[in-house]
């Protein structure tokens, strides 16, 4: 059984969520970087679409759990 984790706590970029989501989240949470930007969820949504498409990655789901030790 897999359990779906989602990543929290500093969360500011799209690099951030994307490493996240590399490290095995599946989804992640903006929270304290909308007290300074409100407009935080959006933008980081925003790069992080930038940061698939540098990377030919077509789908983001490709790229949850491929973190390598």
């Amino acid at each position: 059984m897999r359990i779906p984790v989602v990543g929290l706590g500093g969360i500011a970029t799209g690099v951030d969520a994307a490493e996240f989501l590399i490290a095995g989240a599946t989804a992640v949470e903006v929270g304290t970087a909308t007290f300074w930007d409100p407009q935080a969820p959006i933008r980081i949504a925003r790069e992080l679409a930038g940061f698939l498409r540098r990377e030919g990655v077509p789908d983001v789901s490709q790229i949850v759990g491929t973190l390598e030790l």
